[in-house]
C-alpha cells in the first residue's frame, strides 16, 4: 500500500525561478539523502526547503505510524514550487522617473511517497475480525473430551424464546374458545 504524505509552505520571500533550481536537485531522492544535501547547499532556499521535506515526513510518519511505516523508505516523489502574489515597490530615480521593482513570492509543496507493508495491515484486520464473531457456544476440554455448554448470550435467547412462545400459545388458547 502506497502511503502519501503533504506539506506546503506559503508566501516564501523567495522568487520561484531562485526555488526552483534548488528543488530540482533533490527531486526523486530518498528523503535522508534529501536532506543531507539541502544542509550543504549554500542558499537560502535549501533552508526552506529543507523544513518543508521534513514536516511531509513528520506528516506521514503521523498518518501511518511508525510500527509499519519507516523514515528510510519515503522517497520525494513530487516538489511543486508555485507564483505566489507580487509585492510591487517603486524607486525613484534621476528627473522625475521611476523604476518598478517587482518582489515575487513563491509556494512550495512537497509530496512524499512510501511502500508499506501488506502483512503488517492484513494482521491487524483478521484480529478485528475475530474480536467481532463470538460464537453462541462454549467448547470445554474434559478429559479429552469435547462437550459443547451454551454461553449466557445463548442461553438468554433461549428463555426469550420460550417465553414468547408461551405467550403465542396462551393467545391461541383463549381466541379458540
Amino acid at each position: 500500500m502506497l502511503v502519501t504524505a503533504t506539506a506546503r509552505m506559503k508566501y516564501l520571500s523567495i522568487p520561484p525561478r531562485k526555488m526552483r533550481l534548488v528543488a530540482n536537485m533533490v527531486k526523486g531522492m530518498p528523503v535522508e539523502k534529501a536532506l543531507n544535501v539541502l544542509n550543504f547547499t549554500p542558499r537560502i532556499a535549501a533552508h526552506h526547503l529543507a523544513k518543508t521535506v521534513k514536516s511531509a515526513a513528520a506528516n506521514a510518519l503521523s498518518i501511518e505510524g511508525t510500527d509499519s511505516l519507516h523514515p528510510e523508505d519515503l522517497v520525494i516523489k513530487e516538489i511543486a514550487v508555485d507564483n505566489a502574489p507580487m509585492a510591487k515597490r517603486v524607486r525613484f530615480q534621476s528627473m522625475g522617473r521611476i523604476f518598478r521593482i517587482r518582489k515575487r513570492f513563491c509556494h512550495l509543496t512537497v509530496k512524499l511517497e512510501a511502500e508499506v507493508e501488506q502483512e503488517v495491515t492484513k494482521k491487524s484486520s483478521t484480529r478485528k475480525a475475530r474480536k467481532a464473531v463470538k460464537p453462541d457456544t462454549k467448547t470445554i476440554d474434559a478429559n479429552k473430551k469435547e462437550i459443547k455448554t451454551p454461553t449466557k448470550r445463548a442461553s438468554v435467547a433461549r428463555t426469550k424464546k420460550s417465553v414468547a412462545a408461551k405467550k403465542t400459545d396462551s393467545k391461541n388458547e383463549s381466541a379458540d374458545e
